[in-house]
């Protein structure tokens, strides 16, 4: 008798390794009809949806699916990562400086959020976790709104409500994060039954990372999803660590966590999170599919979280320094700069000004947003506004009653 422990591709002092992942070629699945059913989706759970080569061309039946995506949609998508990326690397700089408490990047990971998103429509609703603030950047978000809730200060939203990084915006289909991420699985299910009564034909998007699909939550709603069948996709970021702790050990026996959702009778993907066309390709197919009345269906997003945990986590106790540069699947933003060069649609000039622009822009707002108050040095709403919101008015005949008693 003896006890396993899921051991990561490498430790802190080791050489990273990552030759034991199975990556297909690109363009080596086709696009299934959308009522493919759970037991179809075998080969889509254990394989991985690619369209970018190694050559950054764009290759297959998926990617033909999404032809019509012109330079103008494309350029966005990489506006939007690298306004994402830029907004990490100043909240990770705020928070350093003592400007902010703490932070979560989404480093590497910025495709996946940026283009789900935009093949949502008005009304639909994502249920997220703190590292899906790429879902509100491609949204069109206020920065200052964003940055605002970061900084504690007047400019937030919620005026102090709820933690810093976890944002809330019903305009923009960005439901309430909960810090028991786990909870999110099951009321986008929820939402997405009350969607199903209601007929209104808006969808939900369930999200949860690897770490936390060993919770209970995770397993209650694809049961409940499979019963049921909601419109609703469960999002799943698999970036290979849940805090410090190697994605094997959520894994348990599972091939992949798309084959899990599979088990549960629930179609199934396995996508190269890191290609953003892949992305795009995908989300319109699941989207597609859940409006059309076909019931849920999930996506394992295959990633890799490049930067710590939180500014709480000192990922170099763990994990090789050098392990995100080994990762084979790449860097989304540099990997979607490479295929629109390829098309004639960009250059490397062109990229290099961009970047520095939108850094420049985002920094623009962040001395804004400061200007109403940092962490440090706070300038803090008025005492009256603490139980705005939290509870109701007195209706008029009590407030009546209270003041004959002397109240």
């Amino acid at each position: 008798m003896k006890l396993n422990f899921p051991h990561p591709p490498a430790r802190p002092n080791e050489t990273p390794d990552f030759s034991a992942l199975d990556i297909p070629p690109a363009g080596a699945l086709d696009v299934p009809p959308l009522d493919i059913a759970a037991v179809d989706s075998r080969d889509y759970a254990n394989g991985l949806i690619r369209v970018l080569n190694e050559h950054g061309e764009a290759v297959g039946p998926w990617a033909d699916y999404i032809a019509d995506l012109d330079s103008g949609t494309l350029l966005q998508g990489l506006r939007d990562m690298l306004r994402m990326r830029a907004v990490d690397k100043r909240m990770l700089n705020a928070q350093r400086q003592g400007k902010t408490s703490f932070y979560l990047q989404c480093t590497g990971e910025e495709a996946i959020g940026c283009g789900f998103q935009r093949q949502l429509a008005a009304g639909d609703m994502n249920f997220p976790t703190y590292r899906q603030q790429s879902l509100l950047i491609a949204a069109d978000y206020p920065l200052e709104s964003l940055m605002g809730q970061l900084y504690s200060n007047d400019l937030d939203p919620l005026e102090g409500r709820q933690l810093p990084i976890m944002h809330s915006s019903r305009e923009h289909g960005f439901f309430s994060i909960s810090g028991n991420l786990g909870t999110q699985y099951i009321q986008a299910v929820g939402w997405a039954m009350a969607n199903a009564l209601s007929d209104n034909g808006q969808i939900a998007a369930a999200w949860i990372g690897d770490g936390a699909t060993a919770s209970n939550d995770f397993h209650a709603a694809l049961l409940t999803a499979s019963v049921y069948r909601p419109p609703v996709i469960l999002n799943i970021v698999n970036n290979q660590w849940a805090i410090s702790t190697y994605t094997g050990v959520a894994t348990g026996g599972s091939r992949t966590y798309a084959a899990r959702a599979r088990g549960y009778g629930i179609p199934a993907m396995r996508v190269d999170g890191n290609d953003y066309l892949a992305v795009a390709a995908v989300s319109r197919w699941a989207v597609e599919r859940t409006r059309a009345g076909h019931g849920p269906v999930a996506i394992e997003w295959f990633t890799y979280r490049v930067a710590a945990h939180s500014t709480s986590d000192d990922p170099s106790a763990y994990r090789p320094k050098d392990e995100a540069k080994a990762w084979p699947l790449g860097d989304p933003i540099e990997r979607l700069k490479t295929h629109l060069v390829l098309r004639g649609d960009w250059s490397d000039d062109r990229h290099v000004q961009t970047e520095a622009e939108i850094l420049d822009g985002v920094t623009a707002v962040q001395k804004e947003v400061e200007r109403h108050g940092t962490f440090v040095n706070p300038q803090p709403t008025s005492p009256s506004t603490i139980f705005k919101g939290v509870y109701a008015d007195m209706p008029e005949h009590l407030r009546r009653q209270r003041q004959e008693m002397g109240y």
